[in-house]
């Protein structure tokens, strides 16, 4: 999820211990290790554009890294601050442990992909049930760890978790409810989807983007499974590719055609051609607009490139701000 949300969340788990006064510096503590993790964002190259796709969510992310990555931060926090703020290795280190640990865990729960058990699996986990930006969800928390440092009170931090608590159930159960809507839109298209999977859209969980997969197809719609009533906008649709067929001149040997593979891993198979251009391939999962076929990124290929050359990566925000009008009308639908 976004920096500030990351953390605020590690800020709640790290006031949950210790006294009452030293709340405001476990909430510093923790919301300095909470954010850590997404250090690995540094890991770039600038002859492989895709290393900071494989490399993003991965190692840092891992559940078997929280003691040291944990350790880490404490190291470093205690040099800087245990004499000015007078406190013991041992609490910063606890801090710093609870705080790192919510990261992994908070992306999972986004619709990316996080290497939770890295290096045991690769396997990408995402649940999909909330926006990597949530403001409903973070802003409360916001307020209530700042609250809690104030006035030195504990209640306000177990407020703030309940608050998360109540808000991550909620998505679950929107979730499940646009999932079944969905399985039902497939059915009636006379379709049987080799694969259905449905995430929120931008910063919200009313309105949920639908993906199904058939033999040749991949099928995006939005739904908005409301409590007494639902709604559903039909989307775009798009040809699975084919390398035979949609870039017979394409070396699979090439470098460019092993970039693809690596870009279908990271998009989980859902790829897709750019609309604005036969040489893009898009990871069709995501766009401001649950149900367009309007990607927020991809590869491009090129004709001209050595067999060890690699793609180019891209990333498209034309048009934010007539999308997002839209997509608050959906939301007021």
């Amino acid at each position: 999820m976004d920096p500030i949300t990351q953390g605020v969340v590690g800020a709640a788990l790290a006031q949950t211990n210790g006294e009452a006064k030293t709340l405001a510096k476990a909430g510093f503590i923790g919301a300095l290790a909470g954010m850590t993790p997404d250090l690995d964002v540094l890991i770039q190259s600038s002859s492989d554009p895709l290393l900071a796709l494989e490399f993003h969510r991965q190692f840092t992310h891992s559940l078997l890294f929280i003691p040291f990555g944990a350790l880490l931060c404490a190291l470093i926090f205690h040099l800087l601050l245990a004499k000015r703020w007078q406190l013991n290795f041992k609490s910063i280190y606890l801090w710093s442990l609870l705080g790192f640990a919510t990261h992994g865990l908070l992306d999972g729960c986004t619709s990316y992909g996080t290497l939770l058990l890295w290096p045991i699996t690769d396997h990408r986990f995402a649940w999909d049930i909330i926006s990597v930006i949530d403001p409903l969800f973070t802003l409360p928390l916001l307020a209530l760890i700042i609250l809690a440092a104030k006035l030195k009170s504990r209640r306000y931090v177990w407020a703030a978790i309940i608050w998360g608590s109540l808000y991550l159930s909620l998505a679950i159960i929107q979730h499940e409810r646009a999932l079944d809507i969905g399985q039902q839109l497939a059915e009636q298209r006379g379709h049987q989807p080799l694969r259905l999977e449905t995430k929120p859209s931008f910063a919200n969980i009313l309105v949920w983007k639908l993906v199904y997969e058939t033999d040749d197809r991949f099928y995006v719609d939005a739904i908005k499974p409301g409590i007494f009533s639902q709604r559903i906008w039909p989307g775009d649709s798009a040809k699975k590719i084919n390398l035979d067929r949609d870039y017979p001149w394409l070396d699979p040997h090439s470098q460019q055609a092993r970039d693809i593979q690596r870009f279908g891993w990271f998009s989980a198979g859902y790829l897709g051609i750019d609309p604005e251009d036969h040489l893009g391939i898009v990871d069709i999962r995501y766009s401001l607009l649950p149900h367009q076929i309007s990607p927020l990124w991809g590869i491009k290929l090129s004709k001209s490139r050595h067999n060890g050359e690699h793609v180019n990566f891209f990333t498209r925000r034309g048009n934010r701000m007539d999308r997002l009008k839209t997509l608050i009308s959906m939301l007021n639908e």
